[in-house]
């Protein structure tokens, strides 16, 4: 399991990469690590901090989280960063990534001590996920921080105000860097005041409008995957695409997506279709939505119009096709050679069905996918078997669920290895004495992590390396790797 970077040759980040470079290299060597994490060696968990200065409008309870018993240790302070330095000037130049550079002298480890903010939802709705989050952000200081590290997490209670709440006792712990919080609506709610103090904040949400000025997205946004499925159906030789989405603000932005992706690759959209995701479970009403994006009415019509024409001739030839004919309910294909269908689980799996039972053939109409098709139980749905998806490579998430399980006794949530590849940057980025600002989160090399290569844009939005998996009855199979770097990096 390992994180890394790959810089260009310019200023600072020369050291940088290397740094990152060579931790990828330590980490994949190091195998599961989970059962040292009391007692082994590494990095130091979460130190105490100053607490935050009393107000009303900081509760005591807003203060940084305390650490649980069985997660203390402490790490001895000849195994730090200094000793990875060691390490770094001996595998930089051997370096398997093209680009990467070659031979480094390795600086000193920064001296003074980094506060990192990570505010999560640890109660309320989505209290669960904003826990298991935690528990990945810790696994990446394990693996990664230095002893000037120090993660100081905040309870959001996945609320804009008890982000704002979180933000401001973060501030006042004198934090040099804050990531997450998790909803989109709670970014909005801490950005100006983190603007106001120049401090940069990762986030974790898919929202593409909360970015920009300091503001980065981590989350999986849905521009890269509709691009890269849609890049790999064309070069399949698929044109046409329709898409059935939801009609919400991320069902909104995956129309636009597609259709910025289609126009790329020099295709066309055929058919658009919304619907209120308050039916997705309601049969009769979704029946009807799927039978107008299948122009079922019309090629029915088609149907029995041929048949009345066919039965006025008596001839051998329109005998025969009257008798082919018998079973169809439709006349002629669909105008879209694949559809993207941009939801997941059991809103999914109430769809699909759908389309074939209003003869849209999944043997002859591709079905395409984003990220929440990223299931392992996706092929329990016949008519999903064969469709396409893009998601992050899946061979590292395996690794990192095993880690995970064999340290919580838990599987983690899908998103989950935001919080331990956002704290893995922040851990590498310190250890490096390298400064968190701008220059240094926008390399055009980007980092390596859980879910594969990723990189920010000036504009605050992720763009990530991903790969195209096939749905099927045993579970998905990849049909086009992820990148291993960006290629303009």
């Amino acid at each position: 399991m390992g994180f890394s970077a790959v810089y260009p040759l310019c200023r600072n980040r020369l050291l940088i990469g290397a740094c990152l470079i060579a931790l990828l290299v330590l980490m994949a060597g190091c195998g599961r690590v989970s059962n040292g994490y009391p007692g082994a060696q590494g990095g130091r968990t979460f130190p105490d901090a100053p607490p935050p200065k009393s107000s009303p409008s900081t509760p005591v309870q807003e203060a940084p989280l305390p650490i649980p018993s069985e997660y203390d240790r402490t790490r001895s302070e000849d195994v730090s960063l200094r000793e990875t330095t060691t390490a770094i000037a001996s595998l930089s130049q051997g370096s398997p990534l093209k680009g990467a550079p070659r031979r480094v002298q390795a600086a000193p480890a920064a001296k003074a001590r980094q506060r990192i903010a990570i505010l999560l939802p640890l109660s309320g709705q989505n209290a669960v996920l904003g826990k298991a989050m935690l528990n990945t952000a810790q696994m990446a200081l394990f693996d990664l921080a230095g002893s000037n590290f120090a993660l100081l997490p905040f309870d959001t209670k996945g609320t804009p105000r008890g982000a704002a709440t979180a933000a401001e006792a973060a501030f006042e712990s004198n934090v040099s860097l804050i990531l997450g919080p998790l909803l989109s609506t709670s970014v909005s709610a801490i950005s100006d005041a983190a603007r106001a103090r120049n401090i940069r904040v990762v986030a974790f949400s898919t929202d593409r409008s909360v970015a920009g000025r300091g503001i980065y997205t981590m989350g999986f946004l849905p521009r890269t995957q509709v691009e890269r499925v849609v890049t790999f159906a064309h070069n399949k030789g698929l044109s046409r695409f329709a898409i059935l989405s939801p009609r919400n603000a991320y069902g909104y932005a995956v129309v636009e997506e597609l259709r910025r992706a289609v126009e790329k690759v020099d295709a066309v959209v055929t058919r658009v279709v919304f619907y209120d995701p308050a039916v997705a479970m309601d049969t009769k009403k979704l029946s009807e939505i799927v039978r107008d994006l299948a122009d079922y009415d019309l090629r029915a019509h088609a149907l029995n119009e041929h048949r009345v024409e066919l039965e006025t001739l008596d001839d051998e030839i329109s005998k025969r096709e009257l008798e082919r004919l018998k079973g169809q309910e439709t006349l002629g294909d669909v105008d879209f050679d694949a559809v993207l269908l941009p939801v997941g689980g059991d809103h999914l799996k109430s769809i699909a069905p759908l389309l074939s039972y209003y003869d849209v053939d999944p043997k002859k109409v591709r079905f395409l996918g984003t990220g929440q098709w990223d299931d392992a139980t996706i092929g329990t749905e016949p008519t999903l078997v064969g469709g396409w998806y893009a998601t992050s490579g899946p061979k590292e998430w395996e690794r990192f669920v095993r880690r995970y399980e064999d340290r919580f006794q838990a599987a983690p949530p899908r998103l989950a290895s935001l919080a331990y590849d956002a704290t893995a940057l922040a851990a590498v980025l310190v250890g490096t004495g390298t400064s968190l600002d701008d220059f240094s989160l926008t390399v055009r090399g980007g980092f390596a992590g859980v879910d594969g290569i990723f990189r920010f844009h000036p504009d605050g939005l992720v763009e990530r390396g991903l790969a195209v998996l096939q749905v099927g009855h045993r579970g998905p199979r990849v049909v086009s790797p992820a990148p291993v770097k960006f290629t303009d990096g």
